[in-house]
């Protein structure tokens, strides 16, 4: 067979479109560069698999468990098209680049490419940190395989998260709710969240008092804050457990007594300066960014939470402006280090950098070095100046902020000195009060000029001592005393993780990949185990009993440590020093004492769901997680003051804005006294006999009948149906009645509607009559409010209460005008917000079909369900108008008709 002629044609495979257009403009005349769009197979879902294998030993995972954890990969069904179109390009190739990103999930897109596509030209593997000519052209310099032992690491990830979530999961559907999930690090992540609303609950808050003044020499005043009393430290917030305990013996605790007297005895005393103490000051710059660290300060700074930051930096990324943005290296290149520093002394002076570069060393635990880290892209960098034309707001705000990381990571350090001034006086009643003042003043600022990296709330109670300068005081020196006054405080609770404090933690306990967190957190949020309440991270009440299970249970599975190591031996798998087969077989079944998840899972025992789902919150109350939420069941029987029975078992709704630290015993007892009534019964429908009730429900209130069940008798007489031989079948399950209900308007309350409105409400929709052409007009109640139907043109009427007085001769007359669209007068807006930082157009929340969203007069995005108009602030509508930005326009597909064939003539 002859051999394939050459067409000089080199087919190159990226992952993203983007990727592909950018590529492609820095190679040369013969290359074309197509995009795979991500992964093109996968494990299918088990129901997927042939029924030949369904019952086989990978039916229950797609993973053959027997044989080496062997997995069953489908190409997926939207991307057989693709596949086709690559097999097609590649016929004309002499030569295959895969070109995709070169970490773990990269390397397995190249490995899959390879595996489908079957080549039978030479491959060549080919990475870059970053999309610019210089970095492509040095790629093709440095080509290699597809290294195996990362797509091991990759493989054995995938597989251990479905052996995790497809065993565990089932478990939480059973005993918490149908449709949870377990994830190998997103259990662990949520874990984490709870573990801190535990904190908060239990927290008992202390208080203490302390004294500040104002102190006046002839150089200046200032103000400063009581240190000591008779020579004993004052004890401060830090000096106090979690408890509201003490845990210091050599401090004097102020209560407001002491401080008010100290305070007092202290208005004439004669102050001086007891001592100066000056020592200079030094501040390094932080190092340039990682993925971890970018989405921290991109949180903190911009306000974006870790997805958009991840979706705006890809972008960056596939379009050549900074180099890759999923790596846990801080080193740069040698040629980024000389672009930095030329920089910085181009645009602050030649003192601003310092005489040798500067090398950082990444400390996080599992760090992996295998990219560079994240900076703006080129062997020399553009200012944003030179780029904002180019970029979109956030893409800019977030190349910025990139930029000046870099270029402040190789620049000198800040100079600068701290003086501690402690003065001091013996109060009227003997007492001796030392106050203590500090404050830094910096010389040069160094790296200051370019960047400070922000910071996350704290519990301290110490105020900054940055940027105020003393004045020039010496020891002995007398001052004036004003404005003593005694201020009280209380100790605080461990703050809720942010996005941003719960990504450090992440990375310092070593637990999931940086590149995997934003997708963690986000995941967690849409499962509802967490969500938003500003920027805090609040778990919800199902998330305590998932956790509180897989504790009892599972509980290696959400350790800290074991999730860590995990880690470690993925990297080990990925640096050929452990093979994924073996550690797949240990995982799952086990070895001598230590058990696998497969023992574990058969041998649970039985678990009490209703323990899981219940967390004593006072004495005699309980919090539940049911079916519909969180409720609260008092085991005390309770009077019930307008019927004067007695309840055996109270309950009340417990309200969603609710976060669990909130609810407090003294809560708890309000929210069962001012509960209103589950159920009440109204009376009889004259016409069917049945009892008619009004109930709370989970969306609201309403009316509804209860059908009675069928006796035994009844069962017994209904007709028998029988086989073709004359046999009796068994008899049906009879099909249970649907009873009619009516959501109640809003003027009314469970307490006050009464059995006639009942009745009315149930009867709906109320048929008015027909028009001239026989059509039925009906009147109803909907989500949106009252209307009008006939066929399928639908109007609007006022109110709810003119449901049951409108006539037909009203109905009709609304019809003949033309139906208004978009014609309402204006309703004022909901919220406002002031300007949006990058269209600096007005914030506003208006109310929509769909409910309220947030809108700038461009880009709109509904209000989250989780989250109330009360606490909506603007710095989250800020972030979700940014998140929507960074999603970009929804992407309308159209089917476009293929043109007729045009009949051939007939010769």
């Amino acid at each position: 067979m002859p051999s394939k002629a050459k067409t000089g044609k080199k087919l190159v495979i990226v992952e993203s479109p983007a990727k592909s257009k950018t590529i492609a403009k820095y190679l040369g005349e013969g290359f074309v560069v197509e995009a795979s769009i991500g992964h093109i197979r996968d494990l299918p879902q088990p129901s997927d698999l042939p029924a030949e294998l369904k019952k086989t030993s990978l039916g229950k995972f797609a993973v053959d468990v027997e044989n080496d954890f062997k997995p069953y990969y489908v190409v997926s069904p939207d991307k057989k098209k693709k596949v086709a179109e690559l097999k097609a390009q590649l016929k004309d190739a002499d030569a295959l680049y895969l070109a995709t990103d070169g970490d773990r999930e990269g390397e397995a897109i190249a490995w899959h490419l390879l595996e489908v596509l079957k080549p039978k030209v030479p491959v060549y593997r080919m990475t870059f940190g970053e999309i610019t000519k210089e970095a492509i052209h040095r790629a093709m310099d440095n080509l290699r395989d597809v290294d195996t032992a990362l797509v091991d690491a990759q493989e054995t990830r995938r597989i251990l998260d479905r052996l995790y979530g497809y065993e565990i999961s089932p478990v939480l559907w059973r005993k918490v709710a149908r449709g949870l999930s377990a994830g190998r690090v997103q259990s662990v992540v949520t874990r984490m969240v709870v573990d801190r609303e535990r904190e908060r609950m239990a927290f008992r808050a202390a208080s203490y008092w302390d004294l500040t003044g104002q102190f006046g020499s002839d150089s200046g005043s200032f103000k400063a804050k009581l240190a000591a009393v008779d020579g004993s430290k004052v004890a401060s917030g830090r000096d106090f457990n979690d408890n509201g305990q003490l845990t210091s013996s050599n401090v004097v605790h102020l209560n407001e007594e002491l401080a008010t007297s100290l305070a007092a005895g202290l208005e004439n005393a004669d102050f001086r300066v007891r001592s100066v103490d000056t020592k200079p000051y030094t501040r390094r710059p932080a190092a340039p960014f990682t993925t971890s660290t970018l989405q921290q300060e991109a949180g903190r700074k911009l306000r974006f939470s870790s997805k958009s930051t991840m979706q705006v930096a890809q972008r960056l990324y596939e379009n050549g402006y900074i180099t890759y943005m999923r790596t846990d290296s801080s080193a740069l290149s040698d040629e980024a280090l000389t672009a930095a520093r030329r920089q910085a002394s181009e645009l602050y002076g030649p003192e601003y950098v310092p005489q040798s570069p500067r090398v950082y060393a990444k400390k996080a635990a599992n760090a992996q070095e295998a990219h560079e880290a994240i900076r703006p892209a080129g062997d020399s960098f553009r200012t944003p100046a030179q780029v904002a034309k180019q970029l979109s707001g956030d893409e800019f705000r977030l190349y910025e902020l990139i930029w000046k990381r870099t270029v402040a990571s190789q620049m000198a350090d800040a100079k600068g000195s701290t003086a501690t001034i402690r003065l001091g006086a013996v109060a009227a009643d003997g007492r001796d009060a030392e106050f203590s003042a500090s404050g830094t003043v910096i010389t040069f600022p160094g790296f200051l000029a370019a960047y400070e990296e922000g910071k996350d709330e704290s519990r301290g109670d110490e105020e900054s001592d940055e940027a105020r300068r003393l004045p020039n005081v010496a020891k002995d020196d007398s001052l004036t005393a004003s404005d003593i006054v005694a201020i009280g405080h209380e100790t605080s609770p461990p703050p809720r993780y942010t996005e941003a404090s719960l990504t450090a933690e992440l990375e310092k306990r070593g637990i999931g990949r940086p590149s995997t967190y934003a997708s963690t957190i986000s995941t967690i949020q849409d499962r509802g185990y967490v969500r938003k309440q500003g920027s805090a991270l609040v778990p919800s009440w199902i998330a305590f009993s998932v956790i509180r299970l897989l504790e009892q249970h599972f509980t290696d599975y959400v350790d800290y440590e074991f999730t860590a190591d995990m880690e470690g031996d993925l990297d080990k798998i990925a640096n050929g020093q452990a093979v994924g087969a073996a550690w797949l077989k240990h995982f799952y079944y086990g070895e001598d004492a230590d058990p696998g998840l497969l023992s574990i899972v058969n041998n649970l025992g039985e678990i009490d769901a209703r323990e899981i789902n219940s967390v004593p919150i006072a004495d005699g109350i309980t919090l539940r997680v049911g079916k519909f939420g969180p409720y609260l069941e008092s085991s005390i029987p309770t009077l019930d003051a307008k019927t004067g029975e007695v309840v055996e078992s109270a309950r009340a709704n417990v309200p969603e804005e609710l976060a669990p630290d909130e609810l407090t015993a003294d809560k708890a007892k309000e929210l069962m006294e001012t509960a209103a009534p589950e159920e009440r019964v109204l009376g009889t429908d004259p016409h069917t006999g049945h009892t008619i009730v009004a109930k709370n429900g989970r969306y609201g209130a309403y009316v509804t009948e209860i059908i009675p069940e069928m006796t035994e008798e009844q069962l017994a007489n209904q007709p028998v149906e029988y086989y073709k031989n004359g046999k009796p079948k068994p008899p049906k399950k009879p099909v249970k009645a649907k009873p009619r209900t009516g959501s109640l308007f809003k003027s009314m309350t469970v307490d006050t509607v009464t059995l006639d409105e009942a009745l009315a409400l149930m009867s709906l929709p109320r048929v008015l009559g027909e028009d001239a052409e026989g059509n039925p007009i009906t009147v109803q109640n909907g989500r949106f409010g009252p209307y009008l139907k006939k066929g399928t043109d639908s109007r609007s009427i006022g109110s709810e209460e003119e449901i049951f007085t409108i006539t037909l001769e009203q109905a009709l007359e609304i019809y003949s005008q033309p139906k208004q669209r978009g014609a309402r007068a204006a309703v004022p807006p909901l919220a406002e917000f002031g300007p949006d930082p990058v269209s600096e157009k007005n914030i506003v929340v208006k109310e929509g079909r769909f409910g309220p969203y947030i809108t700038d007069g461009v880009t709109n995005i509904t209000v989250p369900r989780t989250t109330s108009l009360e606490e909506l602030t603007r710095e989250r509508a800020v972030e979700l108008l940014a998140e929507k930005r960074a999603k970009g326009p929804v992407k309308r597909t159209t089917t476009r008709k293929a043109p007729a064939k045009k009949a051939t003539a007939k010769k």
